[in-house]
């Protein structure tokens, strides 16, 4: 029976830990999924709905319109409520106390009589209370909560802008490192015959064995590119799936048309003053006036009109004596109504330097404002720059990819006749790998360029379209 029994629970656990083999693999698998080819459009939309900077822009965006509702809210009047039910003795002295919330108040002459005896006691009440003019306080402080509605908006804007420039450029660098990879295949392909060859002419003596040796070492490099090129472009395909914010993802991409050069159009003329990052330093510059504004409507006198209904029991009496079937519930009432008018005098000094730090917080604002549109006039001729010469790099690498193509194969043919040795062969194929690489890498050049100009228009779907055209 206990054999039966240690059976059955060595069957169980095995069973168990099957199961969580089996969890962790499916668990494996789903961090480590499979994406479809994605083109650069896709790349772009799947990083604005998945990346996690977005949603938190967004949700600091609309805690910020909150904030405007809430702002709103001062308007309204205030309406307190209250209910008191104590148990409590009654001996009270004359004198003054100065305010504090610690020792709780008493109501009522003093008796001159001491007793430690108790009654019960309660109260409840309503109280009303409206500022009925605030010389533009709240006026000042909605419109400071609009501002910084205003500013989380734009700082939004300018995080979409930034995750889907940084998606495309992730893009563009994986479609560089693949096109890496295959011409340093091509490299690897090229030797691997070379090496052959010279291995036939070796073995019938009509070249030397460290022709052989030679040969091979240039395999061997150019198998130690591919390698390198290799772990470049899953480096690259990494950071695309972490831009596109699914991270861990296998994904691959599709080039379509981006492996040739795009059309030469002239360039659109950009408004610096409206890119997104600009905007988003007035934001900053408004948010900071607004709250300026704040504290130069601080230092005014608070008008409160207030209405109270209240009413209160008590079993002490003021003979001395106390009666225990009174205090359960109020049964003497009272209402009143007022203005009361506070004026925070000594604050003058506290709001006027508070008035002064916004002012100097103001005048850096602006200041970030002006280096904002400097860096991007300066990032707008850098993008013009770069697209030119990127533009007759891609040009002059289709003369220098025919121009070692032939240089190979006349080395080659110059091999077999004997008329050169095996380091010009070699020479040969590395200048068209190289050659390979930059032609393809050259085309790429010219959309990143494209890519950066785009950004400084704060809007990438013209660029998008130019790639789906």
């Amino acid at each position: 029976m206990r054999r039966n029994v240690t059976g059955n629970t060595t069957t169980s656990l095995r069973r168990f830990g099957l199961a969580s083999f089996l969890l962790a693999c499916a668990t494996l698998s789903g961090w480590a999924q499979d994406v479809a080819p994605l083109k650069l459009e896709q790349a772009v939309a799947l990083a604005q709905q998945n990346y996690p900077a977005i949603r938190a822009a967004r949700a600091q965006m609309q805690s910020a319109e909150a904030g405007v509702e809430l702002a709103r809210t001062s308007f309204l009047p205030r309406a307190d409520l209250l209910w008191q039910e104590n148990r409590a003795t009654r001996n009270n002295v004359f004198g003054l106390l100065l305010p504090q919330s610690t020792l709780p108040s008493i109501s009522g002459p003093d008796l001159g009589a001491r007793t430690l005896q108790s009654a019960w006691g309660s109260a409840g009440g309503l109280l009303v209370s409206w500022e009925p003019f605030d010389f533009g306080l709240r006026n000042a402080q909605v419109d400071l909560a609009k501002a910084q509605r205003t500013q989380a908006a734009l700082a939004e804007t300018v995080t979409r802008l930034d995750v889907a420039v940084a998606a495309a450029d992730a893009f563009l660098t994986l479609l560089a490192a693949e096109q890496t990879v295959r011409a340093a295949q091509s490299s690897v392909d090229r030797a691997e015959t070379f090496v052959g060859a010279v291995r036939v002419l070796a073995d019938n003596q009509l070249r030397p064995g460290v022709d052989v040796s030679r040969a091979e070492a240039e395999l061997a490099g150019a198998r130690n590119q591919l390698i390198l090129a290799q772990q470049t472009a899953d480096l690259a395909r990494a950071n695309l799936a972490d831009a596109i914010g699914l991270p861990g993802s296998n994904v691959t991409v599709e080039a379509g048309p981006l492996l040739q050069l795009p059309p030469s159009a002239p360039a659109p003329a950009v408004s610096l003053s409206l890119h997104p990052l600009a905007l988003s330093q007035v934001a900053s510059v408004d948010a900071a006036k607004a709250r300026e504004k704040v504290l130069a409507r601080s230092w005014f006198p608070r008008f409160n009109w207030q209405t109270a209904v209240y009413g209160r029991g008590t079993g002490a009496r003021l003979d001395g004596t106390f009666t225990n079937g009174r205090g359960f519930y109020p049964d003497t009432f009272n209402w009143a109504t007022g203005v009361t008018i506070s004026f925070p005098v000594f604050d003058f000094f506290g709001v006027r330097a508070r008035r002064k730090a916004e002012t100097n917080n103001i005048a850096a604002e602006q200041a970030r404002y002006e280096q904002v549109v400097s860096t991007l006039k300066t990032q707008d001729k850098r993008a013009s720059i770069l697209l030119e010469a990127a533009r007759k790099i891609a040009a002059n690498n289709e003369v220098q990819l025919k121009a070692a193509r032939e240089t190979l194969n006349r080395a080659k043919v110059r091999y077999e006749y004997g008329l050169t040795n095996v380091v010009e062969v070699a020479d040969a194929q590395r200048l068209l790998a190289q050659a390979e690489i930059d032609d393809a890498v050259a085309r790429l050049a010219v959309w990143r360029a494209l890519l950066a100009g785009a950004k400084l228009q704060g809007d990438l779907s013209p660029f998008l379209e130019l790639v789906k055209k």
